[in-house]
């Protein structure tokens, strides 16, 4: 096997393949990607055995062939060198020989009949969704995946597709993210499937500003095509909980919020926060938000904030992360929280089909 291509696309493939890669594997191969040379291009694959991601690159291909080399150590080498043409010839025994301008350099593989095959599922129901949309979705709905393996139905991001509608949930108990999309499907595609969350955090590396991605989805894998990449994964197997009946359905008071100083009066607050008391005090007052942090063994901030708000007060507890984070995700400049009493969910809204549940904590 023997290839020319460039730094950037080499670069570019690799770096979209290489997160799949266990550093604490028991296989050597799956430390490996495969390298595919053929008349159109080179094909990086990688795979944890759960997943597995693919990219296509242009390349200068003399010799077909295949092998597997060290994913981490060959970007680390290719990211150092300074030439902009990199060429890789690959002997029967799997040396690759690598020059880059001035630098050489000799890597030891491995055969690529021992890397495990593509996953090509048969029955597939398809859709396709506008790349910034799917990563809007995710963007603000993934931080609040439950990571307790005893719960293992919610170490993930999960997926409901019906009539013209996509409903996207992440859960962890404590908190849930919902985002809703209407957009044209497939007439009669009906789904429902639960992304696992390393499988999402690599979809988010992999979508762009633009273009289409095409979902596919088989018995118990998922199959997304994102320009020259494809990710396959296994789902997470089980039913999801019935989000539905957490949600409050009214509130006795809406209260309109700057997003912006809302977040960073509570990272203000936030700062004196221990593990021992991980809650942070708001005081809904007529014209004001008073937002308290107090910790015996720390210490105690406050921080006003002027709101728009003619209504009773309410004090109520929440845990300042879980507060924080969906403010982070959210680009809308104005948020609304609903709030019933001290110890009813709170509600985080925004103008567009986005809520966010988090549960209350005791005051002290």
């Amino acid at each position: 096997m023997k290839f020319t291509v460039t730094k950037d696309k080499i670069l570019d493939g690799l770096q979209r393949v290489q997160n799949v890669v266990s550093t604490r594997t028991t296989l050597p191969i799956l430390s490996n990607t495969l390298i595919q040379a053929e008349k159109s291009g080179v094909t990086f694959t990688t795979t944890d055995l759960d997943m597995a991601v693919r990219c296509r690159v242009d390349a200068s291909v003399t010799e077909p062939g295949a092998t597997t080399l060290p994913a981490k150590r060959l970007f680390t080498i290719l990211k150092e060198v300074s030439a902009t043409d990199i060429e890789i010839a690959v002997d029967d025994n799997n040396h690759a020989s690598i020059r880059c301008g001035s630098s050489f350099y000799k890597i030891m593989g491995l055969p690529h009949d021992e890397f495990p095959p593509f996953p090509h599922p048969d029955s597939l129901k398809s859709f396709t969704i506008d790349q910034p949309i799917l990563r809007d979705m995710l963007r603000k709905t993934a931080y609040a995946v439950s990571n307790d393996e005893t719960r293992y139905v919610l170490n993930g991001v999960h997926f409901n597709i019906t009539g013209d509608k996509i409903t996207v949930v992440a859960t962890d108990g404590r908190r849930l993210a919902l985002v809703e999309r209407e957009m044209d499907l497939p007439k009669g595609l009906e789904a429902e499937f639960i992304i696992p969350t390393k499988a999402v955090n690599e979809l988010q590396h992999l979508l762009n500003d633009k273009g289409a991605a095409t979902l596919s989805m088989a018995e118990n894998q998922i199959i997304c095509a994102i320009d020259d990449t494809v990710l396959v994964s296994k789902l997470v197997e089980g039913g999801y909980p019935n989000y539905r009946q957490v949600i409050p359905t009214e509130a006795k008071e809406r209260i309109p919020l700057d997003r912006e100083t809302f977040l960073a009066a509570l990272h203000r607050a936030s700062i004196l926060a221990s593990e021992k008391t991980q809650s942070i005090k708001l005081e809904f007052g007529k014209g004001r938000l008073v937002i308290t942090c107090s910790s015996p063994d720390v210490g105690e901030a406050q921080e006003e904030v002027s709101i728009a708000y003619k209504g009773k007060d309410i004090v109520i507890a929440f845990n300042p992360q879980f507060l924080m984070e969906p403010l982070r995700h959210l680009d809308a400049d104005e948020v609304f929280i609903e709030l019933t009493d001290e110890i009813s969910p709170g509600v985080l809204k925004i103008k567009e089909p986005f809520l966010y549940v988090i549960m209350p904590m005791r005051l002290n």
